[in-house]
């Protein structure tokens, strides 16, 4: 049995191979890579591994979204550890490792996120520092703007701030990496919920939320690192023009339904109401003094 399952969910992605390449070359324990294609098959094939399952959930026309994929690949790993991953990622020397040597059972562990230079398939040089936390947005920060919500927002000040901290809160992720224990997983974070957030949208909200107000702590952990390649039509889990449609008007329904979940507490496994992760992390960059009233008022102009 595999100390860790590394699941992929994907559609039409480019880098997919180089990324379980990747994983082979710099994880140094026990491992599998769950593959989950959605609603395609690679060309050219993948290239045959035993340490590599692929997974698909039928045919062509089957495509049930991001969320769906995970779960499926969720269902099926061996691993005391679960990890997702983007397929456009490149990872630290042992990353594998070092990520389970920080991670208490009830933990969610972001490594710190670089930025990927996919062509030539090194780390990107940057100016920027990494991204070690990311804070939930106010989600009426511009009022009847669809961009908007409760969304995973570089933290670049508490990264100034905490830089001497190794293993250290994160308020909330972006996404493109999670790492957990399967126990954890399966007795407070999963499966991932498309009824509330469509397939595809507000999937480290879900994520980062169920474990804080579950009682779990998110972590970054600055020991080890990914680099990532930020989105990008035609590159990364990507559709067809029909598909581009739903895939907005998914994304709007899930955008609405996360502020109203959360803000208001309708998740009933809760052992926190959402007042309790501001106030941790307070204060908040973008959230006014008097949110839980303001709230009220942005909502209903945006309604309006």
């Amino acid at each position: 049995m595999p100390d860790l399952s590394i699941i992929i969910p994907t559609r039409n992605e480019t880098y997919l191979q180089q990324t379980i390449d990747d994983i082979i070359l710099h994880a140094k324990g026990s491992f599998e890579i769950l593959v989950v294609l959605d609603g395609y098959y690679p060309n050219p094939p993948l290239k045959t591994d035993p340490q590599v399952i692929v997974l698909h959930h039928g045919t062509m026309e089957n495509n049930p979204g991001m969320r769906a994929s995970i779960n499926l690949g969720m269902e099926i790993a061996k691993g005391k550890y679960v990890m997702k991953t983007d397929g456009h990622c490149l990872f630290d020397e042992g990353f594998d490792v070092k990520l389970i040597a920080d991670c208490e059972d009830n933990w969610l562990v972001i490594p710190r996120r670089l930025r990927l230079d996919a062509e030539n398939w090194k780390v990107a040089p940057d100016r920027r520092p990494p991204i070690d936390y990311n804070y939930l947005s106010y989600p009426y920060l511009v009022p009847n703007n669809t961009r908007c919500g409760l969304h995973g927002t570089d933290w670049r000040q508490r990264y100034y701030d905490r830089k001497d901290i190794l293993i250290d809160d994160t308020m909330s992720g972006q996404g493109s990496l999670y790492f957990t224990t399967r126990k954890w997983w399966f007795e407070m974070i999963g499966p991932l919920d498309s009824t509330i957030y469509g397939p595809f949208s507000q999937e480290c909200q879900e994520i980062c939320n169920k474990t804080w107000l579950g009682g779990g702590r998110c972590v970054v952990n600055k020991k080890t690192w990914y680099a990532h390649l930020h989105k990008n039509k035609g590159k990364n889990y990507n559709f067809t023009n029909a598909q581009y449609a739903q895939f907005y008007k998914d994304k709007e329904f899930g955008r609405k339904n996360c502020i109203d979940y959360w803000v208001n507490n309708k998740w009933k496994e809760r052992k926190y109401d959402f007042d309790w992760l501001i106030q941790k992390f307070w204060p908040v960059p973008g959230w006014p003094e008097n949110w839980k009233e303001q709230l009220i008022i942005d909502k209903a102009k945006e309604n309006s």
